[in-house]
């Protein structure tokens, strides 16, 4: 309450004090929004200068199952693709199950006819396919993503499970490193891998793939950041790693929830010092895939206010561990420093209305000094894009899309476009949580429709 009471009171201050058009402290909302930005950015830097150190080689531990779960509501014209994606791993997993949430469309009749599975019974699981024997069908009545992977969860074998959604193609050796991380630290209870966007070909999806692109880079960056100071939160649903016992422990994944994965984590970090268990997460580098992301801005502003929507209500609900030190790191830094980021969207929408209104209103003599904090904070963003290529390129092994010049360009024009985009689906986020609004609707797979077809 503190925190963000104190966030609030200063918010109103600032634009209480966007009232005198006197002087570039007219704009303290965007100064104070630049100064917080700058400074999570050097926290990043500091922190993954360890990526520069030569990698250390992973012991060798006891060896342990590995199964995968895709949970798939109406998914037909990507699942095939998708279990494709699995069996040609490099270490193909010991199990697949796929948790059909009840689908309407084809879902049915490519197991059937493709892989000759005879329907189970619904809300039983298939005996394995003749033609892929890793391969189960779990036929559910639809329930959510959260429910499906629960029933999962309990009918699978495995020691390791990994989500993985249907519109999420893995590389090669995806599993491969996933499975190595968790046979060589038996604390670690949950993992990401390094997802990249890809979108359909549209005007606006080729626009919107570019700033995601990079927007993923930073992220991932800053997941590493915070996982040096075993504070990591989000751990990928679209993509990540569980020890099953430890998930089934604290009751697998809230369907109430928006944001499944993320709440998830919290409950985890929650439960570990309850019971005396020094638990791990992490962000695996060496395990890599390719995401459906939104093509449309529509699309995008769905996705976000779902996104921030569950981000504040997981928020909500966790707020105890808030500055709590039994937490660590995460009770006394990072948790409060997410209660900060609830506003920031607010902040940003602020700093741009005030420049906006400053123009329409000839205020040049506030613009001018304001343009120079601008250009400042752009020129460290450009320093920090093309720092955090060239870091997720030796982070990675070279597999990345990104290219200097094409981050040079994206932080020139993002401040102006994309971030204000980003802000106002969080902003819509606000609502949805004071609503209690849970349906974002559907999403339209383009983007993964073309990678299937350019790796044939």
């Amino acid at each position: 309450m503190l925190i963000h009471g104190a966030v609030m009171a200063l918010w109103l201050a600032l634009f209480a004090r966007a009232l005198t058009v006197d002087s570039v402290f007219s704009w303290s909302a965007g100064i104070v929004y630049v100064l917080y930005d700058t400074a999570l950015l050097a926290f990043v830097f500091w922190q993954t200068l360890a990526l520069l150190r030569p990698r250390k080689q992973t012991a060798v531990g006891a060896a342990c199952s590995l199964g995968v779960i895709v949970a798939a509501h109406n998914e037909a014209s990507v699942l095939a693709a998708t279990i494709s994606a699995l069996m040609a791993q490099s270490d193909v997993p010991d199990e697949i199950v796929i948790a059909d949430d009840g689908s309407t469309d084809g879902t049915a009749a490519l197991f059937t006819h493709h892989y000759q599975i005879n329907a189970p019974i619904l809300g039983e699981i298939s005996t394995p396919s003749p033609i892929l024997p890793r391969l189960r069908w779990l036929r559910l009545p639809h329930g959510g993503k959260a429910v499906a992977l629960n029933a999962a969860l309990c009918l699978a074998n495995s020691d390791v499970v990994m989500t993985v959604d249907a519109d999420t193609l893995l590389d090669r050796d995806a599993v491969a490193s996933m499975r190595r991380a968790f046979a060589a630290d038996t604390r670690l209870v949950a993992a990401t891998g390094i997802l990249m966007p890809v979108c359909d070909r549209t005007p606006s999806g080729r626009v919107l793939q570019w700033f995601q692109t990079y927007e993923y880079i930073r992220n991932f960056l800053s997941r590493f950041a915070w996982g040096r100071l075993d504070s990591l939160l989000l751990i990928s649903g679209a993509f990540g790693g569980y020890r099953r016992s430890a998930v089934l422990a604290v009751g697998g994944f809230d369907p109430d929830c928006l944001v499944e994965d993320y709440e998830l984590i919290h409950r985890l970090r929650r439960y570990g010092p309850s019971i005396g268990q020094d638990w791990t997460k992490a962000v695996l580098g060496d395990a890599r895939a390719t995401t459906d992301a939104p093509g449309t801005i529509g699309g995008f502003l769905r996705q976000r206010r779902r996104w921030f929507g569950g981000f504040l209500q997981t928020q909500f609900w966790y707020r105890d561990m808030i500055g709590q030190p039994q937490y660590g790191w995460l009770g006394v830094a990072m948790l409060p420093v997410k209660a900060i980021d609830t506003f920031q969207p607010i902040y940003g929408l602020l700093g741009v209305g005030l420049l906006l209104s400053y123009l329409l209103g000839g205020h040049l003599g506030v613009l001018a000094p304001v343009a120079g904090v601008i250009s400042a904070k752009i020129v460290l963003d450009i320093g920090f894009h093309l720092w955090g290529v060239l870091l997720y390129r030796r982070w990675v092994g070279g597999h990345s899309q990104a290219g200097l010049g094409m981050a040079l360009l994206s932080s020139l024009i993002e401040p102006f476009s994309f971030q204000i985009l980003r802000h106002l689906g969080a902003s819509w986020g606000w609502v949805m949580f004071l609503t209690g609004g849970k349906d974002w609707g559907a999403q339209v797979r383009g983007g993964l429709l073309r990678a299937i077809a350019a790796k044939g």
